[in-house]
């Protein structure tokens, strides 16, 4: 059993936030007053109990523009859920419309806008009261009731073990319509986990454990910042408190010290006000998470007073963030390798600012964000600060100023379309993680793989976007979590499919399947036609997504392989197309700018009519012709040696023309057998063939042939590249050690 959470540290943490409720000209809210205010009854329109007054002035607060319509909507939402919840409690003893009135204070604090404020105070009525998603419709309509019930959990009588993780599998797919589900269930366990303290130490562990695996990615992925560093300190404090303890002892340590970063942030507003810059600086305390983060990777070295916070600049605009970072560079010590654009490239959850660090004349150094005012709302609230995030009226602006007009239905398409050229193409309605997740969950019919593999999923914290000529978006780009492999890539492109990609092209050149992928590579997808096309078993050592794992998983499981499958099939016999003689073949014809010298071809490099070539006298008096490109004509010559002029005669000998070519291809069975068969269509002779094992399903089969004539070489690597699998046939390009004079 863990302890209980140390009263001085759960205090600390509370005046933490009260202060912060202060800087935000916000009182802190005491549900238990709450409580008693809701007990008071609906009231008047003209008198409104207390709790619901205080939600209406911090939503006008937000949203200036919400008129008599919102208040009457949240007046009515109140109403049915204080008299649908009358008579419950809490385990703490609160009557239960606390909670409720809690979770939508949160959000309207973040700035929600009126339909997610009324579906939070009625999210828990159809679960908890007798209250049906039917008259919530017929009150609010059929978007406040979608809303409900995204967040309404499924019944553990219907579903027994498998209630929390179909629960999680409700939400996300209502998720993927609208992000405010999501929205509302952060809110809801946060205001959960702050009131954890009356629960049995085991059942406060196994809520913060499914808080930290699933519930704070989320937020991490929505963007919600302000719902995120709570969630994360309060779940560290219940599962690992003697660290939290010690975390908010070095904390408290600290604010005794003097305060460096104030003495910083002086000197920062004199420069921005010496160079005209209109911004606002601020001191950004960090939260105790990311305290012990650092502590952790300083490896426990003491911290410093500038670690416990980070300078914030807020500006207009976004030029005027570069204006900003350009003299803190100038007039501060830059300390480059902390320098981070999200500006330009934002993160995958509409995170945007520019993070530096810098160390004034003394030495003490500061890391400072610098960031819109806009942007930090975004930072802060995620995609909370979008309100509608169909319409994304809230905080878009055309170009002149005006906000955009009202959409609905087949209007809020245009919308999302907007809301992706305001955040840098990244459709906030969609985002490219939730997109995946919705594709792969459909596939985990069991709910224990669906949690573990949605657990595995939310681990992934970082985006990378790579660029495909097949597959993804209109642009040709795919989004994969960072570390995904080709076959990961393989899967998110053609779902079920992948299983015939045999090989894979990154930045133009063949690379294995279990290439890890960057941003911005390009990437090229070579698949196999063949309807027996299967995975391979070690392709789950490189899949990383969930989707690319479960459907190597079941499709293995599904077609066993035979008992020798895993021995590679033997080789067809190379089949002469022609009478190779044991004797050699004629040589062709060259001469010599040596009068009496015999004339030999290298084998290294197999130089054929008209290919640029020249000589080399060797023991014996005879000169050996190589190509100009061949490796041993540069060795020679770099070594003194000198070269003897060496042209072609107009003649076709008897036994043809030898030239070396090999041939890259993907590993298939038949492959020999269809190369053979196309130089024999050609009229090409086979003098010898070598085939070198397979790597990487890739193999490189090299063959030296008798032509009837120098125009038949071209033609045959033109038929060998035709082949399905063959990616590259060329002349042989030997190594300087493979050449022999």
């Amino acid at each position: 059993m863990l302890p209980e959470v140390p009263m001085s540290a759960d205090n600390a943490m509370e005046i933490q936030r009260a202060a912060e409720a202060r800087r935000r000209g916000l009182r802190r809210i005491d549900l238990r007053r709450l409580g008693r205010a809701a007990l008071l009854g609906p009231g008047t329109r003209a008198r409104l109990p207390g709790a619901i007054e205080h939600l209406i002035k911090v939503h006008r607060a937000r949203h200036p523009q919400a008129g008599p319509d919102a208040v009457e909507t949240l007046r009515r939402a109140y109403v049915l859920a204080e008299s649908s919840h009358r008579g419950q409690t809490r385990k703490s003893g609160d009557p239960y419309i606390t909670h409720p009135l809690a979770v939508t204070l949160i959000l309207a604090e973040l700035g929600a806008e009126t339909t997610t404020l009324t579906a939070s105070l009625l999210h828990d009525t159809v679960e908890d009261t007798d209250v049906t998603l039917d008259q919530v419709r017929n009150e609010f309509g059929s978007e406040v009731t979608y809303l409900v019930d995204g967040v309404t959990k499924l019944e553990k009588v219907d579903h027994g073990a498998a209630a929390e993780p179909e629960t999680f599998r409700k939400m996300l797919v209502a998720t993927g319509s609208d992000v405010r589900v999501m929205s509302i269930k952060l809110a809801d366990r946060l205001h959960n986990v702050r009131t954890l303290g009356v629960m049995r130490p085991d059942k406060q562990a196994r809520i913060a454990k499914v808080t930290r695996d699933v519930l704070i990615p989320l937020a991490e992925r929505l963007g919600v910042q302000a719902l995120k560093t709570e969630l994360e300190d309060r779940v560290f404090a219940i599962l690992h408190p003697a660290e939290y303890a010690r975390t908010q002892a070095m904390i408290a340590a600290n604010a005794e010290q003097p305060d460096l970063l104030a003495a910083i942030a002086e000197d920062l507003r004199k420069v921005l006000r010496e160079a005209d810059i209109a911004a606002e600086v601020a001191i950004r305390p960090r939260h105790a998470v990311s305290v012990h983060r650092l502590l952790l990777k300083r490896g426990g070295a003491e911290l410093g007073g500038g670690d416990f916070g980070r300078l914030l600049v807020l500006v207009g605009e976004d030029a005027d963030c570069y204006a900003v970072l350009g003299e803190l560079h100038t007039c501060f010590t830059p300390v480059i390798a902390e320098f981070k654009d999200f500006i330009a490239a934002p993160k995958f959850n509409l995170y945007q600012s520019l993070h530096t660090a810098v160390a004034d004349d003394r030495g003490r150094i500061a890391e400072v964000l610098v960031r819109t005012r806009q942007m930090h709302r975004v930072a802060e609230a995620g995609v909370i600060a979008l309100g509608d995030p169909h319409t994304a009226a809230e905080h878009l602006q055309s170009a002149d100023g005006t906000p955009p007009p009202a959409t609905s239905g087949a209007g809020r398409t245009a919308a999302g379309s907007a809301a992706a050229e305001a955040w840098g193409k990244v459709d906030p309605t969609q985002p490219g993680w939730l997109a995946r997740l919705l594709e792969w969950q459909r596939e985990a019919p069991d709910p224990d793989t669906f949690w573990s593999a949605l657990r595995d999923d939310l681990a992934q914290d970082r985006e990378i976007t790579v660029f495909t000529a097949e597959g993804g978006d209109a642009s040709g780009t795919i989004r994969l979590p960072a570390g995904a492999s080709c076959v990961d890539a393989a899967y998110a492109v053609h779902g079920e499919g992948g299983r015939r990609c045999i090989g894979v092209r990154v930045n133009g050149r063949l690379a294995p399947l279990g290439t890890r992928l960057r941003d911005g590579d390009s990437l090229q997808l070579l698949l196999d036609d063949a309807a027996a096309s299967r995975p391979a078993a070690e392709w789950l050592e490189h899949a990383t997504t969930p989707a690319a794992r479960i459907a190597i998983t079941r499709w293995l499981a599904e077609h066993p392989a035979p008992v020798d499958d895993d021995q590679p099939a033997a080789a067809p016999a190379a089949r002469p197309t022609r009478a190779a003689s044991s004797a050699p073949a004629a040589q062709p014809v060259a001469v010599a700018d040596l009068p009496g010298a015999a004339v030999r071809l290298a084998r290294c490099c197999t130089p054929v009519p008209p290919d640029a070539v020249t000589g080399f006298v060797i023991r014996g008096g005879a000169v050996t012709v190589h190509r100009v490109e061949c490796p041993s004509t540069a060795r020679m010559t770099a070594a003194g040696r000198t070269s003897v002029p060496v042209g072609w005669r107009d003649v076709t000998p008897a036994g043809g023309y030898r030239a070396t070519v090999l041939a890259e291809a993907l590993s298939r069975p038949r492959l020999l057998a269809d190369l053979t068969e196309v130089i024999a269509t050609e009229g090409v002779g086979i003098v010898s063939a070598a085939v070198e094992p397979p790597q990487e399903h890739r193999v490189r089969h090299t063959y030296t042939v008798e032509l009837p004539d120098p125009q038949a070489l071209a033609a045959l690597m033109r038929a060998m590249r035709a082949v399905p699998g063959v990616y590259d046939v060329y002349r042989a390009r030997p190594a300087v050690t493979a050449c022999r004079s």
